[in-house]
């Protein structure tokens, strides 16, 4: 069971050959992350504690389950960003990302009647190209709202690639889940093949 109503967390595991369930946590990650933020938590564990709220909420509702939670923070430098609210926001992340090196922390944890089992953290470091202020244009244009459901405003598994000079990490990392690590799991609890 994933509690995410994430699409590119749902096609990580179709890609993978893994049928999962999907029931969202629906959790205010926005206001919690602000809360968060002005008590100065580490963006690790603010991924951490949100990705076990989500898994702990819907294992609750699924008792025998593994109930995979994930979250993901971008980080530049101190600065943690949320999903872009509109265009202008999305716009407004890219052009603070432009030219400099972020990282994605991407946390998964596994809840079996509503306490965690298992847990995992993984990062990624991207940097973002210098780009023109025509080719930002021309980018949300041809990407359009889609790039509002991530948090950095790019979708590095399509047009979004373009944005970036370098990328250091696991390509689930950079979705939002770290595969490997999940799978592994799983096969130690013979819920997949090994």
């Amino acid at each position: 069971m994933l509690a995410s109503a994430s699409p590119s967390r749902r096609r990580l595991f179709e890609a993978a050959g893994i049928p999962v369930a999907i029931e969202a946590a629906n959790i205010d990650e926005t206001e919690l992350k602000r809360s968060m933020a002005a008590d100065h938590v580490p963006p690790r564990d603010m991924a951490d504690f949100l990705a076990e709220l989500k898994a702990q909420k819907v294992s609750q509702r699924w008792r025998g389950a593994l109930v995979i939670g994930a979250d993901q923070v971008l980080v530049l430098n101190d600065m943690v960003f949320d999903k872009p609210a509109d265009m202008d926001h999305a716009r407004a992340h890219l052009q603070a990302l432009r030219g400099r090196r972020h990282e994605l922390i991407s946390a998964v944890v596994i809840s079996e009647n509503g306490a965690p089992v298992w847990r995992h953290v993984a990062t990624a470091k991207l940097e973002m190209r210098a780009f023109s202020d025509d080719f930002l244009d021309a980018y949300l244009a041809a990407a359009g709202p889609a790039v509002l459901s991530s948090v950095g405003a790019y979708q590095v598994e399509g047009l979004g690639l373009q944005l970036f000079s370098r990328i250091e990490g696991d390509h689930s990392t950079i979705l939002g889940l770290p595969m490997l690590a999940v799978l592994d799991y799983l096969r130690v609890r013979g819920a997949i093949g090994s």
